[in-house]
């Protein structure tokens, strides 16, 4: 959160601010704020209908033009005088003295010839002051215009039709407004294209742009990437203990570090272990390969050329079907169930259910298993019986005991099965419906206990590596992204870093 913080995104933030407080002040000025009273006048045409080829372009005349002699340099003009200030104009806010007219239009060296006058839609009572009795009159170059009133954006125009100059000769109007102005406004010709955006639309564009620039220097991550990223494929492989941990920092790890592709290949830890070893014995001369292998527990000791690094403390747990009211189970009865002593449930349990033990549990290749014979039976487990996991295959088998590929399909099958058991790792997920963790000696599985407690089920993670990866390689990065930001996501799926206090102790002792 305190990168957020920094003087540049500050700057940004109080920017947009800015801009947004500067783009709503126009828009309230210009809509609420009461200006100057103004009257803006434009020219909107101004063309030759004379046959003189000096009026500036030669044109072809018809009727009534061609019938008029005396009109040879004659010129329209399409004069429009508008209220386009804030407020209305009324007719005793002129102020010409003694005079009946209120503004003034001059053609300068042309002389007026006729007049014709139009209105606003909606304002066809403008037409009542254009009258000589209200000063409405023309002499010379000069129109006398009478004292119109004018609500806002109410206009009129006159089109005027004159001799004596060229086209484009100065047209002027003048005149006195209590409290305000009369301007020429830029003149729109017919077949100007008038104009997409006004100030205030204008305003508005350049503070989005602004707020959109400062946003995106306040959201943007300036922060430079981990130093453990490399490029190129890296394949991780082994245990499924492990497996949820590396899947969220897979997606981490290829967030942050560009170019960066981590595939998992996941099998269980021997197979693993055995994969890596073959794959760098093949590479031979060419290096240690892009692979990491997990295992819980140590390596094989013939896998003589593999390296292991200590990364966590895993967690496992047994698991019951819930038709087996069983909370805690002893080792001495744990070894018992799976040695084939005993059969049934109510062997186990004192008043328990008449059901037949299934054994549940992983296969060769599993770090899981090997942790739990090592750990907890002392001895393997006994021969598979069953390939179905409900019926024995043959008969004098002391126990039923099948075998499936991970922990998923255990996990599912121990809560199908009456009377079931099987293990798994402690993962952050909740055992499926049907089937419950059971305690061994009274201690239940817990990250936060385990260096206190005696729980027997649990085992170093190993990550290996053939041989010693450079250390600007993938492999190493990774590793060293592990330590650094998979303490949190190793906790939530039930191992403890071996880089925190308490799993450096335990990690050294076991």
């Amino acid at each position: 959160m305190d990168s957020l913080f920094t003087p540049e995104n500050v700057i940004a933030a109080l920017t947009a601010v800015l801009g947004v407080a500067t783009s709503a002040g126009v828009l309230w000025y210009e809509r609420r704020v009461p200006r100057r009273k103004r009257i803006g006048y434009r020219v909107q045409m101004d063309t030759p209908i004379g046959s003189e080829v000096s009026q500036g372009r030669a044109n072809v005349r018809l009727g009534l033009f061609d019938e008029t002699p005396d009109m040879a340099d004659a010129t329209l003009v399409l004069l429009r005088v508008e209220n386009d200030g804030s407020q209305s104009i009324g007719d005793e806010d002129y102020t010409g003295r003694g005079e009946l007219n209120g503004l003034t239009a001059e053609f300068t060296g042309r002389t007026v010839r006729g007049i014709a006058v139009t209105h606003s839609p909606d304002a066809e009572h403008l037409m009542d002051h254009f009258t000589p009795a209200a000063g409405f009159r023309h002499d010379g170059s000069v129109i006398r215009l009478p004292r119109v009133p004018l609500n806002r954006n109410e206009h009129f125009k006159l089109l005027v039709l004159l001799t004596g100059s060229r086209v484009g000769g100065p047209v002027k109007v003048t005149g006195g407004i209590r409290d305000g102005v009369v301007a020429r406004n830029k003149a729109a010709r017919p077949d100007e294209k008038p104009p997409l955006f006004g100030p205030a639309i204008i305003t508005v564009a350049l503070t989005t742009c602004v707020v959109t620039l400062a946003g995106i220097i306040v959201v943007r991550d300036d922060s430079p990437p981990p130093m453990d990223c490399a490029r190129g494929t890296l394949t991780v492989t082994g245990s499924t203990a492990f497996e949820p941990v590396v899947e969220e920092l897979k997606e981490k790890y290829e967030d942050e570090c560009e170019g960066a592709r981590i595939r998992l290949d996941i099998h269980g830890s021997n197979a693993g272990v055995r994969k890596l070893d073959a794959t760098g014995a093949k590479a031979g001369s060419a290096g240690s390969p892009s692979m990491i292998a997990l295992s819980d527990g140590p390596r094989p000791a013939a896998l003589t050329e593999l390296n292991g690094k200590r990364v966590a403390i895993s967690l496992f747990s047994l698991v019951v079907n819930d038709t087996v009211p069983v909370k805690d189970l002893s080792l001495d009865q744990i070894r018992r169930i799976y040695r084939g002593d005993v059969s049934n449930w109510n062997e186990i349990v004192a008043d328990g259910p008449d059901l037949d033990i299934r054994l549940v549990s992983r296969d060769a290749n599993s770090g899981t298993r090997e942790v739990f014979q090592r750990r907890v039976l002392n001895a393997n487990e006994p021969a598979t019986s069953s390939r179905d996991c409900v019926t024995k295959d043959y008969a004098d088998a002391p126990v039923l005991r099948c075998e499936l590929d991970g922990t998923d399909q255990v996990l599912a099958e121990v809560a199908e099965l009456d009377g079931a058991i099987g293990y798994t790792e402690l993962r952050g997920g909740a055992v499926p419906d049907g089937a419950h963790r059971t305690a061994i000696d009274g201690t239940t599985p817990s990250v936060d206990t385990v260096a206190t407690s005696s729980y027997p089920y649990r085992e170093i993670e190993y990550a290996y590596t053939y041989g010693s990866p450079p250390a600007d390689s993938l492999v190493a990065g990774f590793l060293n992204y592990l330590d650094e930001y998979g303490e949190e996501i190793m906790r939530t799926n039930g191992h403890l870093p071996c880089a925190t206090p308490k799993g450096m102790r335990l990690c050294g002792e076991d």
